[in-house]
């Protein structure tokens, strides 16, 4: 128990710290409430998934399963402690426990102590693995990657080992000053304490002399880290603990993980559309910059930094924080900031080079979201500066004039189906099935071929369908995506007004990007609709009995999961279902279902020139290494994208849609 005179001094050191932690925390709350948009809600709804989310850290196990499990011991040891530490303040200032000494009091006392254990050997293995192994390497970035304004790599890499460092050694010193405080109370009441059997395995290290002060400067340096750390707090890395758990809680709730909010190009009193400087990007991307765990688990899975592009969302995650911790006073009160984001936290080239794939923000263990930040710049790039590659402009221009990415004729939507019987809402209003036929099924050769393909299996089925023919327009996602919102406004619009025109029962797509765009992006404009994908579709037919074939002899195949039916939509099952039917080996790819690696054409990249190595060469050699001879696929983006990756392989694979190995099978079978 603590004397009078230590009592006043605790008391006054607590406010002192309380006092300095609060100014900078509410720093860091102020310099959120910069960003754009509406206020954070903190939906109550979603406090306790949120909870369940932090606790459990649930992203943080999709890779590195023994680093996750460390983290998530001193995790819970430091949620634990905050209870400890309050108990040692009490008993501290009253002597007394307040648990008691009953059952509650033993499982308290079993548990710190266990506890205090775990975090040792957990911070301890951290420390290693951080400054003495080679996976240290995880925190590194390649040269040619933007860091942040005045800082070389160097210092960057030092500044984040800094904070590491610190606060690794306050866990080690807090906890094992608690551990030792407790031996000595273990050792003074001179037997061993069957709740605290590490305690009671130190107690007998204590001179008999040194117990009392040993007991008293333990406490002492236990609590007095906790005041000397707390004001600390809010300028460490390490303020993602509690960041992280804000972040869940104030996440907005999206139709899907990629979905993008509208602009209202109608109100007059907004000066900015997109991001050009940090207090432009929405106020949970800058919550994201305080979450960040700096564990570049979104770089390991960016396809742009795997093919060299320098492009690393860990790094604009990276950049933003420490922009924020050096001009964190002056940003809160409402200081502009100094720099363009495209100063400090990512470079023009690397803005150009994301796939928009949103594997970053799925692998993220704290629900960032660096693919919405790149958007959302992309966005201020096109309509504030009127900056973007030449290259999207061709495809911009053909979506405004034609209704189509490759700049065709309207009147030429419908030549895929020549020869075929081909419904349209105009002939068939009542159809049970809108089929969204989408620009690549439309235009492009290699990708009519799974039209037609389609065509025959729904006609083989017997489904009723239509399609819109002369009406249908681009759904506007690569302009979305490549930050023309103003086009994507006009074209979405265009496309509600007929859809609900017609008002269909369900719409078919054959494209993810369509699939996502009319089901998941469209609603925020008024266009609420049932989407399937065609993959689907088959499934369920080839379960109904609907779509059958004599099962034959045939290659193994390998389906590539495109990113916008399995990581956007969680659509993983149904296209293997529908392969089922094939009665083939299929043989999964390292990488597959929401954890697929992307063929290289979303984010408008479609549109553009990739340098070497691509992305889809890079998709084509792991398909290639599973040895399938065959890559199944169900976009007609992902199917182009690996069909110009097999053209160049000594040995190219056979690429094609679900759909066209299903249509094959049937006409293999004799059936028409």
């Amino acid at each position: 128990m603590l004397t009078p005179t230590e009592q006043v001094l605790f008391a006054f050191a607590a406010v002192a710290s309380a006092f300095w932690a609060w100014r900078g925390f509410s720093s860091v709350f102020q310099a959120i409430g910069r960003g754009s948009g509406p206020s954070l809600k903190l939906n109550i709804r979603r406090v306790a998934r949120a909870a369940v989310d932090w606790i459990l850290m649930k992203a943080m196990w999709k890779t590195r399963t023994l680093t996750s499990l460390v983290h998530l011991l001193i995790a819970w040891g430091f949620v634990f402690y905050l209870a400890v530490n309050v108990l040692d303040v009490v008993w501290g200032y009253t002597g007394v426990h307040l648990l008691g000494g009953g059952s509650v009091h033993h499982a308290y006392l079993l548990g710190a102590d266990l506890f205090s254990g775990l975090v040792l050997v957990g911070m301890v293995a951290l420390l290693i693995r951080r400054f003495l192994s080679a996976a240290k390497g995880r925190l590194s970035f390649r040269s040619d990657i933007r860091y942040i304004e005045a800082f070389k790599v160097w210092l960057l890499r030092l500044t984040i080992s800094r904070d590491s460092l610190i606060v690794g050694c306050f866990i080690l010193l807090h906890v094992g000053f608690r551990l030792a405080g407790e031996s000595a109370g273990v050792a003074i009441d001179g037997a061993p304490d069957p709740y605290q059997p590490l305690a009671s395995v130190v107690a007998p290290l204590w001179p008999a002399s040194l117990l009392d002060i040993g007991r008293h400067l333990c406490w002492w340096g236990a609590l007095g880290l906790i005041l000397l750390f707390v004001p600390y707090f809010p300028y460490t890395k390490h303020l993602h603990f509690i960041m992280a758990g804000f972040n869940f809680w104030t996440k907005p709730e999206r139709t899907s993980p990629g979905a993008l909010d509208p602009i209202d190009f109608d109100d007059d009193s907004r000066e900015v559309f997109g991001a050009q400087r940090l207090e432009d990007l929405p106020r949970t991307s800058i919550v994201d910059a305080f979450a960040c765990i700096m564990c570049n688990r979104c770089q390991d899975v960016c396809p742009a930094y795997a093919t060299g592009k320098d492009l690393s969302p860990a790094a604009l995650e990276v950049s933003k924080r420490y922009y924020l911790n050096e001009h964190l006073k002056p940003f809160a009160s409402g200081a502009p900031s100094g720099l363009a984001l495209l100063d400090f936290a990512i470079t023009e080239s690397a803005l150009w080079a994301c796939t928009a794939c949103g594997a970053c923000t799925d692998i993220c263990p704290v629900g960032n979201e660096p693919m919405l930040d790149i958007l959302e710049i992309r966005r201020g790039q096109v309509l504030m500066e009127d900056r973007f590659p030449g290259e999207l402009q061709s495809a911009w221009r053909g979506m405004e004039r034609n209704g189509n990415p490759w700049n065709l004729a309207a009147a030429d939507r419908m030549a895929w189906a020549e020869g075929l019987s081909i419904p349209t809402v105009d002939e068939d209003p009542e159809a049970d099935l809108l089929w969204w036929v989408g620009c690549g099924p439309s235009y492009d050769q290699r990708a009519q071929k799974t039209a037609r393909s389609l065509a025959r299996l729904l006609e083989r089925a017997q489904v009723r369908f239509a399609v819109l023919g002369g009406h249908e327009r681009c759904t506007g996602d690569a302009a979305r995506r490549s930050g023309n919102e103003y086009l994507f406004d006009m074209l979405a619009r265009a496309n509600i007004d007929t859809l609900n025109a017609v008002r269909p029962k369900r719409i078919l797509t054959t494209c993810p990007h369509c699939l996502h765009t009319l089901g998941k992006e469209y609603g925020a404009l008024g266009g609420h609709y049932e989407v399937i994908h065609h993959t689907e579709l088959l499934a369920a037919l080839v379960a109904e009995g609907r779509l059958s074939g004599s099962p034959q002899d045939g290659p193994a195949v390998t389906f590539h999961d495109p990113c916008y039916l399995a990581r956007q939509n969680g659509i993983v099952d149904p296209p293997r279902q529908a392969l089922g039917a094939l009665a083939l080996p299929v043989v999964e790819m390292p990488r597959s279902g929401k954890r697929s690696f992307c063929c290289g054409a979303g984010g408008a990249q479609m549109w553009k020139e990739e340098a070497a190595p691509t992305v889809g060469d890079a998709r084509y050699r792991e398909a290639a290494a599973t040895g399938a001879e065959v890559i199944a696929t169900g976009c007609p983006f992902c199917l182009r994208m690996l069909t110009d990756a097999a053209a160049s392989a000594k040995q190219p694979m056979v690429v094609k849609d679900v759909a066209e190995l299903l249509a094959d099978r049937m006409a293999a079978s004799g059936d028409p």
